[in-house]
């Protein structure tokens, strides 16, 4: 609180930083002033498993939540690839997700209440103990993807989830991005929703076999991972009407995983991977429609010929969230303007499917300039007088989110 007063007093801008692996440039001080680190604050404030609860400070990781809630028989849903480095406020500024999301949303969902200091340097307490709260407006779901630009969060109390007495996991290999995403708007259409559902490219396919070279078909150029879980009767269930889905023109083969830990290693080694194709990546989290997926992939393929840039695509398949990467040297200044240029269609494209143009990584300082293709003026200029009221000096990480 002292540390805001004293930055309004002076007029400096203030940046909360937790451990600094957005993609999005949320935590840079673009416009110098003070970085406010959180890092240590590193305190698991209390465990209730009765009530299914975590009260923590911010700078805890997301994997020590995990570890905390695992001894009790829970988990906390929110599972981005960085979890073992993210901290539980770097979460919250953004609403990150992951791939479980599909079935059970992100941190929005799994957060019931904060404490946080605001720009004009008042602490406030938002949410409540209880699962049932309908007392006054909704500030803690405000204050979650806010990416630290309305209040600074100092304590998050986290709601619990059970473990889920059984996991199974399934893989389905395909000769085209075409049918495999067919088969993803099939299996969202069924009454079982999967715990996860990632989407793999061919580009993606190619860097995993670069690295383990005997553990992909080498005919498959789309795939799907999917992961079940319930009862052991359920996943027995659940694992026919998926596999039952995906039977269509253009499957290779699908078939039970029998290891899914060595799965998910796997895909989350995905994005450190991309570096072997190019120095530099222009990293996008779009989300569409499920149903328009197919419309969606086969317009990013169109892009990647038409501007002759590389593009690997993979991602939260079951919300419709794909991670686009744009793959480009930042010495060439011929393809750095081409790069442009696609991405400026890629968000266009995304905007005609209904979509939007982040689903878990914020908006931060990259995409700043491109939200007015999304949100309309109306609505950009009552955010921004809600900006206003929680910081009317503009004080708290400027230059973020608005174009």
């Amino acid at each position: 609180m002292s540390v805001v007063t004293l930055c309004n007093d002076y007029q400096v801008p203030l940046t909360p930083r937790g451990r600094g692996t957005g993609t999005a440039g949320g935590s840079l001080p673009v416009q110098g002033g003070v970085a406010l680190s959180l890092e240590r604050m590193l305190q698991i404030i209390k465990v209730d498993p009765a009530n299914r609860v975590i009260i923590t400070e911010p700078g805890v990781l997301n994997q020590s939540i995990q570890d905390a809630a695992l001894g009790h028989g829970f988990f906390w849903p929110p599972d981005p690839s960085s979890a073992a480095y993210c901290s539980v406020g770097g979460n919250l500024a953004t609403s990150a997700g992951g791939p479980h999301a599909v079935k059970y949303g992100t941190t929005r969902d799994h957060v019931l209440g904060l404490k946080a200091v605001t720009g004009r340097g008042e602490v406030i307490k938002t949410g409540c103990y209880t699962t049932k709260g309908v007392v006054g407006y909704d500030l803690t779901r405000l204050l979650i993807g806010s990416e630290g630009t309305l209040a600074i969060i100092t304590e998050a109390t986290l709601k619990l989830t059970p473990l889920p007495s059984a996991i199974g996991g399934l893989t389905a290999h395909y000769r085209n991005a075409t049918s495999c995403a067919d088969t993803i708007v099939a299996i969202m259409a069924l009454p079982q929703v999967p715990s996860a559902l990632e989407f793999l490219d061919e580009g993606s396919l190619n860097l995993i076999r670069r690295r383990f070279p005997d553990m992909l078909p080498s005919d498959t150029r789309a795939m799907l991972m999917i992961e079940l879980d319930g009862t052991p009767r359920d996943i027995l269930e659940s694992t026919e009407s998926v596999l039952l889905a995906c039977q269509r023109e253009g499957l290779l083969h699908a078939e039970r995983a029998s290891d899914t830990a060595a799965l998910w290693k796997t895909r989350k080694a995905l994005s450190p991977l991309l570096r072997d194709i190019a120095p530099k990546k222009i990293n996008e989290d779009v989300v569409v429609p499920v149903a328009s997926l197919p419309e969606l992939l086969a317009g990013l393929k169109h892009l990647s010929i038409k501007y002759q840039i590389v593009n690997v695509n993979f991602g939260h398949a079951g919300n419709g969230n794909i991670h686009v990467n744009l793959l480009v040297n930042p010495e060439d200044n011929s393809e750095m303007a081409r790069a442009e240029r696609c991405l400026d269609e890629v968000f266009d494209l995304v905007i005609r499917l209904n979509g939007t143009l982040s689903g878990e990584h914020g908006i931060g300082s990259e995409k700043r300039a491109y939200v007015s293709k999304e949100v309309d003026v109306t609505t950009l200029a009552l955010m921004k007088s809600i900006k206003r009221v929680f910081d009317p000096n503009n004080i708290l990480n400027p230059g973020k989110m608005f174009p």
